[in-house]
C-alpha cells in the first residue's frame, strides 16, 4: 500500500498527554518538496556526525547539517559542534516556518538518512543548549522531504506510542513538555531505498 496516496491531515496534538505535537500536514507541494531535496542534497554541508561513547569514538551513519544566525557552538558527546551561517534557501524557509508557527529560531540542525537501513533510536531533543529558559517555550519544527518514513513517539513512564507516517512536505512541531515526557525515534526498515532529510528548526540558548 503506498501510504502517499493519503495526505496527513492537519492534528492540532497528535499526542495524548503531557506534551503537544502539532501536525501541519503538507505544508509544500510535490514540485516543491522535490526540488528542495535535490537542492539540499547537493548544496549543504553534509558530514558524518561525530560523537564519543564509552570512550569509544563513533561516526553516525547518517549525515547531518548545522545552520544558524552565528558561528554557534557546543560541546555535546565529547565533541564540539559549530554552526555555519545560513544557507540561503534554508533561510528562506526557516522564515516561513516561522510565520506558521508564530515562534523564532535562530539554528537549523539538517539530517540526511540515505535509506531506510538509517534511523535514529530513542532519545529527546534535551540538550541543555535547546531547552527553554527563563520560562519561555521549547518549540522544535521538524520538516520532512524525500522517502516517507515512520517516525514513532513513546511516553518516558506510561511506554505509550504513536505512529506518524512523515511524508515530504510535512511540518510537525514539537512544543510545550514534549522533551520532558516524550522520546521520538525514525524507525529503519529495508523497505525505503530512497534517500529522505529531515530539517529540525530551534532556538539556540547561547551563553
Amino acid at each position: 500500500m503506498n501510504l502517499d496516496l493519503f495526505q496527513p491531515e492537519e492534528n492540532e496534538n497528535v499526542l495524548p498527554y503531557d506534551g503537544i505535537v502539532k501536525d501541519y500536514g503538507l505544508i509544500l507541494n510535490d514540485e516543491q518538496s522535490q526540488k528542495y531535496l535535490n537542492y539540499f542534497l547537493q548544496h549543504l554541508a553534509w558530514q558524518q556526525d561525530e560523537v564519543f561513547i564509552l570512550g569509544q569514538y563513533h561516526q553516525t551513519e547518517r549525515k547531518v547539517a548545522w545552520y544558524g544566525d552565528e558561528h554557534y557552538q557546543y560541546r555535546y558527546s565529547g565533541m564540539v559542534k559549530q554552526a555555519q551561517i545560513w544557507q540561503p534557501a534554508l533561510f528562506r524557509l526557516k522564515q516561513h516556518i516561522e510565520k506558521l508557527v508564530g515562534h523564532p529560531f535562530n539554528t537549523c540542525l539538517a539530517n540526511l538518512y540515505d535509506d531506510g537501513t538509517q534511523g535514529m533510536g530513542w532519545h529527546s531533543d534535551d540538550e541543555p543548549v535547546f531547552m527553554a529558559e527563563r520560562g519561555l517555550e521549547t518549540v522544535i519544527a521538524s520538516l520532512s522531504f524525500g522517502a516517507t518514513r515512520k517516525f514513532s513517539f513513546k511516553h518516558k513512564t506510561t511506554a505509550a506510542k504513536v505512529d506518524l507516517q512523515l511524508q515530504r512536505g510535512q511540518l510537525i512541531v514539537m512544543r510545550g513538555q514534549t522533551q520532558q515526557y516524550w522520546k521520538h525515534c525514525l524507525a529503519k526498515t529495508t523497505k525505503v531505498l530512497q534517500p529522505r532529510i529531515n530539517l529540525t528548526f530551534r532556538y539556540f540558548y547561547a551563553n
